[in-house]
């Protein structure tokens, strides 16, 4: 109890003379702060770019391609394939007992971005006419459906903001037609960073056969595995099987990763950086209470209260720049629409501060803290008390 109260009593005399340091505290705090402000907004990339992704799978929904295929884009699937896959058992049907599916292709347009003009690849995806069964999630918010057979599109909304030439009315030269946008829908996840019409008019515009995915929807999540083993057990027919769900997260998953990685690299050097201002600091702090500590040390003050106390007094510091830069990061970043390239296609989505990766941040500044007070504490307790008494 009394080494607690010693420590009590240090780091409150210790936290009082922090106006008189104002200055050298506020280097710790806002290096500490932008550390934790660069770390998370680029992790909210990694997270929104994994959420948006994921969100395009349902648990009911299955997508078929090509044996060793590792997307759609890399996907071929002829006429007679997409007939015996729509046949296969486990696939839900209609009222009219019709199988729910849609067999699609895929197509990239050169578009330019909004906001510098950059040329990027945006992909317009052919789907059949049970689109709106197999994903009901999808809503036109402006203007209508595509027409089958016409060459005309709707586009998703995060990429008609994102995009130029992707309003209502505009029409788009690309693939050997004028497409005319005449509608804007959501989903809620990747598929809006996309362009969709009629399958057959795609093909049609491409003069070409086939398809590069079917998506079905299933009687339920438990039908997955009856529906993948008709078709793997077809001997016509040479597929892979994903449940939705998982085939996007597999998608997302390298890119997340190295997003994840450049983030922590950057965050790493500037942490370094943190780390040396926080020694610097602390020593100051410590040098300017030299006969102050001498003096507390001949009072009968332990060498443990000398290094809590500036251990506390760091971590404190290191604490209020961690909470200031998550804050920044969640007020200038949670929810900013941006885009990048996953493959060899565009996708738009909201970077996404979640109170994990806030957590995250704040837990790397009390890290710094901790680092840059270690040294300095051990030198305020290993400081001779007959020195330190004669220091001017």
């Amino acid at each position: 109890m009394k080494m607690l109260r010693q420590i009590g009593s240090v780091t409150s005399m210790n936290l009082r003379s922090l106006p008189q340091r104002l200055g050298t505290s506020l280097v710790i705090v806002i290096g500490i702060g932008g550390v934790v402000a660069v770390l998370v907004s680029v992790l909210a990339m990694s997270t929104g770019m994994l959420r948006t992704m994921e969100n395009a799978g349902r648990e009911d929904r299955a997508i078929v391609m090509r044996t060793g295929s590792q997307a759609e884009a890399t996907s071929a699937l002829p006429l007679d394939a997409a007939r015996l896959i729509a046949d296969a058992a486990g696939i839900r049907r209609d009222t009219d007992g019709r199988p729910i599916v849609s067999a699609e292709s895929m197509r990239l347009l050169s578009m330019q971005r909004k906001e510098d003009g950059t040329e990027v690849n945006v992909t317009i995806r052919g789907v059949g006419p049970k689109l709106r069964v197999v994903r009901p999630e999808l809503t036109i918010v402006k203007g209508r459906m595509f027409e089958p057979a016409l060459s005309e599109i709707i586009v998703g909304e995060a990429a008609s903001k994102e995009f130029k030439g992707l309003e209502i009315g505009q029409t788009i030269r690309a693939r050997g037609a004028n497409w005319k946008v005449v509608g804007i829908y959501t989903t809620g996840d990747a598929h809006e960073s996309e362009l969709m019409t009629d399958v057959e008019a795609l093909n049609a515009a491409d003069r070409r056969g086939g398809y590069q995915s079917v998506t079905v929807r299933l009687e339920s999540p438990r039908a997955f595995k009856q529906f993948k083993d008709s078709l793997t057990a077809n001997p016509t027919l040479s597929v892979d099987v994903w449940r939705e769900r998982d085939y996007y997260a597999e998608q997302s998953k390298r890119m997340g990763q190295i997003i994840t990685i450049v983030a922590y690299v950057v965050g790493g050097i500037m942490a370094i950086g943190a780390v040396f201002s926080a020694l610097n600091t602390m020593y100051s702090a410590v040098s300017a209470r030299v006969r102050e500590i001498a003096t507390l040390r001949a009072l009968g003050f332990g060498a443990t209260a000398m290094v809590a106390s500036v251990l506390v007094e760091a971590v404190i510091l290191a604490l209020i720049g961690g909470v200031a830069g998550a804050g920044l990061a969640w007020v200038f970043f949670n929810g900013h629409t941006v885009s990048t390239t996953t493959g060899i296609s565009h996708v738009v989505f909201d970077l996404a501060v979640s109170p994990e990766l806030v957590t995250v941040g704040i837990v790397w500044s009390c890290v710094i803290g901790l680092l840059g007070g270690l040294f300095p504490a051990i030198r305020a307790a290993r400081l001779p008390v007959a020195t330190a008494l004669r220091a001017v």
